[in-house]
C-alpha cells in the first residue's frame, strides 16, 4: 500500500483529535488523523457526551455570540449569569485539592472561551444547556457553575461537526487506522506504525500529535493502576480507548504524569452495557442524585448527596458505589422532586422501581435490606432542616442534623408518594493518568524536555485533573490544548 507524506499525523479520532488537525490544517499542514474505530463509531469518548463545554464568559453578550439565534423568549425568561476567570481557577483548585498543574490549569482557563468561538467559527453550533445546567424558580431559568452552552447534537452532533470541518479543510482520515508504535530516530519522533485494514504501514510525517484517549477501556490497566475492582466498573464511552497510545507515547521515552490511580467515575444505570451505546449517549448516568436519598444493598446512606453542585461531585462518586456491596447503590425519590429530574431518568432503558408506599418500595429494591432501609429513611426524615427554604440554584444549606452521614444542601423528606428507586453502578468516563506535557503541548521526557516532533492533548495529556473534575471541562480541555498541538506540529514540520 502506498501511503503520502504528512507535515502532521494525528493519532485519535475524538474532540481533541480532530481540534488538532483543524489547527494544524489552519496552520498550512498537510494532515492525516489516525482513527482507531470503524466510521461508524467514531468520535472517541466525545461522541458519548452530552457535548457540553465549561468556559469562561462575561454574560448575555457573550453567549448571545455563541448562540446567535437566541430568541427574545429565551433571553427575557433566563439569567444566564457569568463565569469569571477567577471562579474557574478557584473550581479547578477545589476540586483537584490543588494539585492541578498551574501552567497547564492557567492555559485552560484563560483560554477557555476564545476555545468556544474558536470552535463557533468551525461550524460547531452551540445552544443554551438548559436540561443540564439550570433550573427554572420563580417562572425564570438560572445557570450556575460556568456550564452554559453544549453543543446542538450532544456528543454525536459535536463528533459529526468536527468531521464535517476536516474534511472541508482537506484533512485525510483513515478509519480502523490502529497505530501500533511511533517511528523514532535521532531522538526525534517522524511517524507513525499503524495498521490498515490489516496490513501495517509506516507512514511518516514532520510531527504526530497523540490524542488517543486514556485507558479506562483496558480493564487489566484499570485494576493495575486504579485498584482492586476497577476490572467491574462500566465504561461509559468507547471500547478503543485502551491506552495504546499512552504506551506509544512511553516507549519513545515520554514521562509518566498525572493522577494514575484517579479517574472520572460516575453514577451509571446498573445493567446498561460494559461499553458506551452510541444510540443512549449519557443517558446512562444519573445525575440528580442530589435531590434524593442514595442507599446501598444494606439499606444505608454512605454519601453526603448534597455535599456541592452535581458539577464538582458527580465525577467522583462513581468510586464511592464501586466500593459499596455489590458495587451498586439507589436512588430514591419521593414525588415532591421528581420535577427536578433530569432528562435522563425518563429513557426507556432504566433500571427503576416505583410504588405508592415506601414498603412496598423497598420490597421492590432487589439485593437491598427492605428493614434497614425503612430505619434509614426515618432517620433521615426526622434530621432533616425543615425550616430552611428548598433552592436548587444554591447551596441552600438546607440540610441534616445529627446523622453519622449528613445531607448539606436540598435534603427534603421522604414521606409523599409515590415513590421511586433508581438502581446505580460505576460508570469510568476516563483515567487521570498519561504523560507529561507543557504549556506549548509537547510531550516531555524523564528530563521534562520536549520529546522533539511528539505532541499530546485530551485525556492521556495528564496533570490538569486530580481526583475530580469540575464538570464539562473535559472537552474544553481537549479544545484548548488540541489547538496548540496542531498549530505548533504545523509549524515544526513545516520549519524541517
Amino acid at each position: 500500500m502506498s501511503t503520502p507524506e504528512y507535515d502532521v499525523i494525528v493519532v485519535g479520532g475524538g474532540n481533541a483529535a480532530l481540534t488538532a488537525a483543524l489547527s494544524a490544517r489552519e496552520h498550512g499542514a498537510r494532515v492525516a488523523v489516525l482513527e482507531r474505530a470503524p466510521e461508524e463509531d467514531r468520535g472517541g469518548n466525545s461522541a458519548f457526551t452530552a457535548g457540553t463545554m465549561r468556559a469562561v464568559y462575561s454574560g448575555l453578550d457573550d453567549i448571545k455570540a455563541l448562540v446567535p439565534d437566541l430568541s427574545a423568549a429565551e433571553i427575557s425568561e433566563t439569567d444566564f449569569s457569568s463565569y469569571t476567570t477567577d471562579q474557574f481557577f478557584d473550581d479547578m483548585a477545589r476540586v483537584t485539592r490543588y494539585r492541578t498543574n498551574p501552567d497547564l490549569c492557567e492555559v485552560l482557563v484563560t483560554r477557555s472561551n476564545e476555545a468556544l468561538h474558536w470552535l463557533r467559527g468551525q461550524g460547531l453550533r452551540f445552544i443554551p444547556a438548559y436540561a443540564a445546567q439550570s433550573f427554572k424558580v420563580d417562572g425564570k431559568r438560572k445557570f450556575w457553575g460556568g456550564v452554559t452552552v453544549g453543543a446542538v447534537g450532544a456528543g454525536i452532533g459535536l463528533v459529526d461537526s468536527l468531521y464535517a470541518a476536516a474534511m472541508r479543510a482537506g484533512v485525510d482520515i483513515y478509519y480502523e487506522a490502529e497505530a501500533r508504535a511511533l517511528l523514532e530516530s535521532d531522538r526525534t519522533v517522524r511517524g507513525v506504525r499503524v495498521d490498515l485494514a490489516g496490513k501495517t504501514t509506516d507512514m511518516r510525517a514532520g510531527a504526530v500529535v497523540m490524542a488517543a484517549g486514556g485507558f479506562q477501556a483496558n480493564a487489566e490497566w484499570r485494576t493495575r493502576y486504579l485498584g482492586a475492582g476497577w476490572d467491574l466498573a462500566k465504561v461509559r464511552g468507547t471500547r478503543f480507548n485502551t491506552g495504546s497510545g499512552i504506551r506509544m507515547a512511553l516507549d519513545v521515552g515520554a514521562q509518566p504524569y498525572g493522577n494514575w490511580s484517579g479517574c472520572h467515575a460516575t453514577e451509571w444505570d446498573m445493567n446498561a452495557p460494559d461499553f458506551g451505546d452510541r444510540m443512549i449517549g449519557d443517558r446512562f448516568q444519573k445525575h440528580s442524585y442530589q435531590f434524593s436519598v442514595m442507599v446501598n444493598n444494606d439499606g444505608r446512606r454512605f454519601v453526603d448527596e448534597g455535599a456541592d453542585f452535581r458539577n464538582y461531585t458527580y465525577a467522583k462518586y462513581g468510586r464511592v458505589i464501586l466500593e459499596q456491596p455489590g458495587q451498586v447503590a439507589w436512588q430514591i425519590f419521593d414525588s415532591k422532586v421528581f420535577h427536578l429530574q433530569r432528562d435522563e431518568y425518563h429513557i426507556k432503558r432504566v433500571t427503576k422501581v416505583r410504588s405508592d408506599t415506601l414498603e412496598a418500595l423497598a420490597s421492590k429494591m432487589e439485593g437491598v435490606n427492605a428493614e434497614q432501609l425503612l430505619r434509614t429513611i426515618r432517620e433521615y426524615n426526622a434530621a432533616v432542616k425543615t425550616t430552611v427554604a428548598f433552592d436548587p440554584n444554591v447551596l441552600d444549606a438546607r440540610g441534616t442534623e445529627g446523622l453519622a452521614v449528613p445531607k448539606s444542601n436540598w435534603a427534603n423528606t421522604i414521606d409523599q408518594g409515590p415513590f421511586e428507586a433508581y438502581g446505580v453502578t460505576c460508570g469510568i468516563t476516563f483515567t487521570f493518568g498519561g504523560v507529561k506535557i507543557d504549556t506549548e503541548a509537547h510531550v516531555l521526557d524523564m528530563s521534562d524536555k520536549p520529546i522533539r516532533g511528539l505532541y499530546a492533548a485530551g485525556e492521556m495529556a495528564a496533570g490538569v485533573f486530580y481526583f475530580n473534575y469540575p464538570g464539562s471541562s473535559g472537552l474544553t480541555n481537549g479544545t484548548v490544548f488540541g489547538r496548540i498541538a496542531g498549530r505548533n506540529a504545523a509549524a515544526l514540520a513545516k520549519a524541517s
